[in-house]
């Protein structure tokens, strides 16, 4: 058995492979890089899950970062419990062939109540005062103190919002250099490159700097790796895209008077309960949850006329891509490469939630990357956003509002597969004689991943 390191630099496309990213560029010069394939939704939580259970979303369920849980009728997205996640995770194969296999999960999404055996993964502490502590949590209980005193607390504010940067990706890697010891495998997960596509889009000139950081992290862990002699694969979930077209799909629903909205001290709630019909938008797809079957196909015909919007998927055809599973809403529509879902419902801004306006994965019932903006429209945005954050310190209640509702900001997105391949996610390897000599689909991962570590050859 061999020790592996698997490494997701999450919107790494072949494209920016070179000059900027010399470590990751050395690494697929000695070894091999193929094209990855990815799944639809390409999506942090699914194709995670497919690359850890080689399943479709048909098998492992996760049809979304979100989706409409019907039993609670609630939207929830981010969940952290990997029960949620069916089929046979690669550690537990790998565990299956050789007993004494260790595996160390390090912001792999999913991770709580995972059979790894090492576990970090974000988790803040709320306060029932409003306040929200950056925090980890891990497995062993212990490797949080440990990890917060040599790395200080995770900087889950750099993790995720509008002051994301390089240290919380740097925390992650500093992490992975001190944990990696003898474990067989560990894997990594490096997002800052995905946040900065988003905000500035694949062409911005601005992506260089950033990629030119991720790669010196990357440097340090690959220089380690080939040190003990492991095996390497670096890898990405999807490609990023630019964009230029927010797709307001709630806001069609209601217009046509199929979603209900719930009044609450002048703001607009959505209100699940009352909906013929409502979309749960993550990034370039959404899945619409229909109340009433006779519905469904009137829908369908009238979200295909909506600008923005490629294709719609029913249950016949949901099931050429692998989302014809009970969490999938009864139709699902992906996006023209450059366009995404917004999640907004209301139709006048002043009547907008008011968590609308703050960083609020858990509440909003989908994905909003308008969170990694501050309002253009604040004067003097650090002092506002300072104040804010000294009332909290002192205890008091304070709503966060700086985040704008302007969509069209989002200048980067991701969901469905590239169009250009060249644009598209990559698998690297240190070993290229166990790469096939096409390209590699997600599904494919889970059985790389145990031949890395089992040296036994693909299948070609």
């Amino acid at each position: 058995m061999r020790q592996l390191i698997v490494l997701n630099v999450v919107g790494l496309a072949r494209r920016f492979i070179g000059v900027d990213t010399p470590n990751i560029a050395r690494l697929a010069e000695r070894g091999g890089l193929r094209p990855l394939v990815t799944v639809i939704p390409a999506v942090t939580c699914t194709v995670q899950s497919t690359m850890l259970t080689g399943l479709p979303p048909r098998g492992h369920g996760i049809v979304a970062n979100g989706w409409y849980f019907r039993d609670l009728g609630e939207v929830l997205l981010w969940r952290q419990s990997n029960r949620l996640v069916q089929g046979e995770k690669v550690w537990e194969a790998a565990r299956r062939r050789d007993p004494r296999f260790t595996c160390a999960s390090l912001f792999w999404w999913y991770a709580m109540h995972a059979t790894t055996d090492i576990t970090v993964t974000p988790r803040p502490i709320y306060l029932a005062d409003g306040r929200k502590i950056p925090d980890c949590w891990t497995a062993p209980s212990g490797l949080r103190e440990e990890l917060t005193g040599l790395f200080g607390h995770f900087p889950l504010f750099a993790f995720w919002g509008p002051a994301t940067d390089i240290s919380s990706t740097r925390w992650i890697a500093n992490a992975t250099l001190h944990l990696w010891r003898t474990r067989a495998l560990t894997l990594v997960y490096l997002p800052h490159l995905d946040y900065v596509l988003q905000r500035h889009g694949p062409s911005s000139p601005r992506v260089a700097a950033d990629l030119r950081a991720v790669d010196a992290l990357c440097g340090e862990i690959i220089d380690e790796g080939e040190r003990k002699g492991s095996n390497i694969i670096v890898l990405s979930e999807y490609g990023v895209t630019p964009v230029r077209l927010p797709v307001h799909i709630n806001r069609a629903l209601r217009s046509a008077g199929l979603l209900a909205v719930r009044e609450e001290v002048g703001r607009e709630q959505l209100d699940l309960a009352a909906s013929d019909a409502f979309a749960v938008a993550d990034h370039q797809i959404a899945h619409i949850y229909v109340r009433r079957p006779e519905l469904v196909a009137r829908i369908a015909e009238m979200l295909r006329g909506l600008p923005g919007i490629d294709r719609v998927l029913d249950e016949a055809t949901k099931a050429n891509v692998g989302l014809d599973h009970p969490r999938s809403g009864e139709l699902v529509a992906i996006a023209q490469s450059d366009a995404w879902f917004t999640w907004y419902h209301w139709l006048d801004d002043a009547r907008a939630p008011d968590f609308a306006r703050t960083v609020e994965i858990h509440r909003k019932p989908g994905y909003d990357p308008v969170e990694l903006f501050i309002d253009p429209a604040l004067r003097f945005k650090r002092l506002s956003l300072g104040w804010r954050l000294a009332k909290r310190a002192l205890g008091f209640r304070t709503l966060m509002d700086v985040i704008p509702l302007d969509a069209s900001l989002v200048r980067g997105s991701h969901g469905r597969p590239t169009d250009d391949i060249e644009n598209g996610p990559v698998l690297i390897s240190s070993s290229p004689s166990l790469l096939p000599n096409c390209a590699v689909t997600a599904a494919q991962v889970k059985n790389l991943i145990l031949d890395h570590m089992f040296e036994k050859g693909a299948s070609r």
